[in-house]
């Protein structure tokens, strides 16, 4: 009886591991593609998480779609995520082309005068969201209310009678929509005219100029999609997540560990690094405290990286 509860609840938790780790995962993705191509690191990246909660949240609530949604609500989210994208796209369009693109190399700036000015300016745009948010929503912590945020398959691998493993409706369908979206964008990426355009423009960009790519342009749509996915992955996480305007600080961590675990500049490895995150941070329950998932993560995670510094995938890919 013992080792069948043992083996349950081993099983239970990786299944937990991998579907969290899957939307893990697009966020690592997201801010992947952001660093890989643009080398910007964004403080903001989980502020634009938080809107893409709220977003949802409220299309939720205003067209009704709550507790008496067809299919558990699965249209409901669907609907959400897909209007997420064009409209998270032109914010992340805008926002490069009114702030950052000011303070990028474009404009004679060095480097380190670039990833400074940058810094400061992604970080004031954090604060101005994150407080924007709490004027807008308030503080108290919010949820969708849907029927399959509290509905589960039941998979029973050795017999109806022994072990079953619980899969939580929502986070299935945000593992599959993660999952469907980082291959659609491996796809852009490798096999599209404007995939080839963005792997220039972050392998050299002056070259990429003389080849007459608009390395700006370049730099706004891999904004706009970075932006995009964030708030895809927030629809998605904010289906069996409670949330509050200060939610992006608890993501955004994880989204930075998943990228250099992955290996910095790789944008599918940075997929692998967020999964693993979300086994190591799972698995870690079954022997610590809640209160030290974290610190579970960053102790693989060092571990990994003294091994290898450069992340799991570094070497092999050096850009996206």
């Amino acid at each position: 009886m013992i080792g069948s509860i043992s083996l349950e609840m081993l099983l239970q938790t990786i299944a937990a591991g991998v579907l969290i780790g899957c939307t893990y995962g697009l966020m690592c993705v997201a801010l992947g593609l952001i660093f890989g191509v643009m080398r910007l690191i964004n403080f903001a990246q989980g502020d634009f998480l938080m809107l893409g909660m709220y977003f949802a949240f409220s299309i939720v609530t205003v067209l009704g779609l709550g507790q008496g949604g067809l299919f558990g609500g699965v249209p409901a989210i669907l609907l959400c995520a897909f209007l997420a994208i064009p409209v998270f796209f032109l914010l992340g369009w805008f926002i490069h082309g009114t702030l950052l693109r000011h303070v990028g190399q474009e404009q004679g700036l060095s480097d380190l005068e670039a990833h400074q000015a940058q810094l400061i300016v992604t970080l004031g745009l954090s604060l101005v969201l994150t407080n924007g948010g709490l004027m807008l929503f308030g503080s108290t912590p919010v949820s969708i209310n849907l029927p399959l945020s509290s509905q589960a398959w039941i998979i029973a691998p050795f017999g109806p009678q022994d072990i079953a493993v619980f899969l939580n409706k929502a986070q299935v369908l945000a593992a599959a929509v993660t999952v469907v979206i980082t291959a659609g964008l491996y796809f852009l990426l490798n096999r599209t005219k404007l995939g080839r355009q963005l792997r220039a423009a972050a392998d050299n960009p002056i070259a990429a100029l003389y080849m007459g790519i608009d390395v700006t342009r370049s730099y706004r749509t891999t904004f706009g999609l970075g932006i995009a996915l964030t708030a895809v992955a927030g629809v998605m996480v904010a289906t069996y997540y409670p949330f509050q305007p200060y939610v992006g600080l608890d993501f955004v961590i994880i989204m930075y560990a998943g990228v250099v675990l992955g290996g910095m500049g790789s944008v599918m490895g940075s997929f692998w690094g967020g999964l693993i995150i979300g086994l190591v941070q799972q698995l870690s329950s079954l022997v610590l405290p809640l209160q030290l998932q974290a610190t579970t993560v960053f102790v693989v995670f060092l571990a990994i990286l003294l091994i290898r510094p450069r992340g799991l995938f570094g070497r092999a890919v050096e850009r996206a």
